[in-house]
């Protein structure tokens, strides 16, 4: 069965994201490092170089989720659309929570995009929940 165009568009995005995250672990290890070595004599150089290189760790972990959420939807792999299923069900639960932290103070801008992420993610399960998609991947 050919792949749905909603599907392609799903593995091209988890691909550029999986890209930008790589670009900002190697970004922030660089820049852990460099913080590191501009204020040596304060004795924060270290620390500062630990956290970069853990912050950047954890990155190179999500850029390699997306990576791998993007292969198994891009070759139709029936554990890329489950794992694309949690993934998106964990950002809807992050959204939810971003979105009552918003109420109080009230942050209309942030708000909106919270709002905006929540329903993107609903449609995307929605979407990875139809029968047709589904037998895609069977």
């Amino acid at each position: 069965m050919e792949r749905p165009t909603g599907v392609t568009i799903l593995a091209v995005l988890c691909f550029v994201f999986a890209g930008l995250a790589l670009l900002a672990a190697l970004a922030l290890m660089f820049m852990g490092g460099m913080l590191a070595q501009m204020i040596e004599s304060s004795g924060m150089g270290p620390m500062l170089a630990s956290a970069g290189a853990f912050v950047g760790v954890v990155a190179l972990i999500g850029a390699a989720l997306y990576f791998l959420v993007g292969f198994g939807l891009w070759k139709l792999k029936k554990w890329g659309r489950i794992l694309a299923i949690v993934f998106v069900a964990l950002g809807l639960v992050s959204a939810a929570m971003g979105l009552f932290s918003t109420l109080s103070p009230f942050q209309a801008g942030v708000f909106a995009w919270q709002l905006f992420v929540c329903l993107l993610d609903i449609w995307i399960i929605i979407y990875l929940l139809k029968p047709h998609v589904k037998q895609a991947f069977s």
